[in-house]
């Protein structure tokens, strides 16, 4: 193979993977809603706030459980110390003899200074601790558990806000295909009765004028409303997405649809919705973490027992070391041992307040519950009852929807054909908005109440 033909090879299959790249990179730019959803759950900054708020709880536990470990304290200093030569008798004699022994009196007396070195330190490893650090382990092991139901919410929350933004923009885009239809229709209308006005040919009246530009003023109005609402609703998509408003966003749907009505039985629903609703979840761990701190108030009110060694070093080097030892001078000593003992460090009075307020606490969040309980099947209960209506609502009114339709087709031939008047035809493309856009708005309703049905219930889907 010559150096040129293996080169057109090279360029053919560079350019085979840069359009196979191309096409992925459009097809990714068109997504489904469960497309939406995956995306949304990867690229949303509050979930990745909250994984980080979780990850700082679990830093909070680490540090409870280390306050049975070791414990190292070290004071170090070089300072100043009062210079002294000679010994520990009168005069500085190192030894005593001839009695009777007369201590030296001159230790108020500075007669030059010396530096000072200065080392002490303690090395402690706590044995028991009365429930403290186990206690307030479990009741940071619950605040774990209640960021996680936080972070579980943010994600049920951004699937919401997904199918929100989805379901939005194609109940914006079809109201504003038929509306734009509409428009084109009357205008042509319109342009018939202003030519036969100006040709004054008798078949059309003035008033007939008045009416198309009337109703083409409201449908205009409306028509701008939906495109609005159309451009609000993709770029919030395209945010949710991560894609960015810079970027190019398509849906594969072409018009909203129904989603199938829940199979589940609604006492299944408030049952489930009890159990998994993340709300329910952060509930029971904020009622485990406020039982551990209660008993972890309590054994703050008792001691701590620990061993370790602790030790204590000074030098001096302007002051003769004294080996006696009955007395110790405090510049130039040392010593090390290890110690069993207890610390207690407690203001009962403040100690017991701070369990009758945890205990407060405690029975308010109980309470809590106890609405929580009756409170979250109602709004499931709610929620249930929306669907149910919407989803029967919307059915009917695709009915009517299509017959306001033949209504608006049959009523603009007839006024072509100078059957009818203008009032009519415009009594017919108001019936037939306002039921095409309702129907339109009750597909949307309902498929959000079903959304929501599943947010509260935990659903990530």
């Amino acid at each position: 193979m010559t150096r040129t033909s293996r080169f057109t090879r090279l360029t053919r299959v560079l350019a085979a993977v840069g359009l196979l790249m191309a096409a992925t990179s459009a097809r990714a730019d068109t997504i489904n809603l469960q497309q939406a959803v995956q995306m949304s759950l990867t690229a949303d900054p509050r979930i990745k706030e909250s994984e980080q708020v979780v990850e700082a709880a679990r830093g909070l536990l680490q540090e409870v459980q280390g306050n049975m470990g070791w414990r190292v304290g070290v004071n170090a200093f070089v300072g100043l110390a009062p210079e002294v030569e000679g010994g520990f008798f009168e005069g500085g004699a190192q030894s005593c003899t001839a009695f009777p022994c007369t201590p030296r009196s001159d230790g108020k007396e500075i007669n030059g200074l010396s530096d000072w070195s200065h080392i002490g330190f303690a090395v402690i490893k706590p044995l028991y601790t009365f429930g403290k650090v186990e206690h307030y382990g479990e009741a940071a092991q619950g605040n774990i558990d209640i960021k996680r139901g936080e972070l579980k919410k943010t994600r049920t929350d951004t699937v919401y806000d997904t199918k929100r933004a989805y379901y939005g923009y194609l109940a914006a885009r079809d109201i504003r295909v038929y509306l734009d239809d509409i428009l084109v229709r009357l205008q042509k209308e319109l342009a018939s009765v202003e030519k036969g006005l100006a040709d004054d040919n008798g078949t059309v009246k003035q008033s007939d004028l008045y009416a198309l530009q009337t109703v083409k003023g409201l449908l205009s109005k409306y028509d701008n409303q939906a495109r609005a609402l159309e451009k609000i609703s993709l770029d919030g998509l395209k945010v949710l997405t991560g894609i960015g408003l810079a970027g190019e966003l398509s849906v594969v749907d072409e018009r909203i649809e129904p989603v199938p009505f829940p199979q589940t039985a609604l006492a299944d629903l408030q049952s489930r919705a009890l159990q998994d609703r993340p709300e329910m979840e952060q509930l029971e761990a904020g009622l485990r973490a406020r039982r551990a701190l209660v008993a972890a108030k309590k054994a703050d009110r008792m001691p701590d027992l620990y061993a370790g060694v602790i030790g204590e070093f000074n030098y001096a080097s302007q002051r003769d070391s004294l080996d006696n030892p009955y007395a110790n001078d405090v510049f130039n000593s040392g010593g090390l041992t290890p110690v069993v003992g207890v610390k207690w460090d407690t203001i009962f009075d403040v100690a017991s307040a701070r369990v009758n307020q945890a205990q407060a606490e405690l029975e308010a969040l109980n309470h809590k519950r106890a609405f929580a309980l009756e409170g979250v099947p109602f709004e499931v209960s709610e929620a249930y009852a929306n669907a149910q209506a919407n989803y029967a609502s919307q059915k009917e009114l695709g009915a009517s929807a299509t017959a306001a339709r033949r209504w608006v087709v049959a009523s603009l031939a007839d006024f072509s054909a100078g059957l009818e008047s203008a009032d009519k035809m415009v009594e017919a493309l108001k019936n037939y908005v306002l039921t095409q856009t309702e129907y339109v708005r009750s597909i949307n309703d309902y498929n959000m109440n079903v959304a929501q049905l599943a947010r509260m219930t935990g659903e990530l889907k």
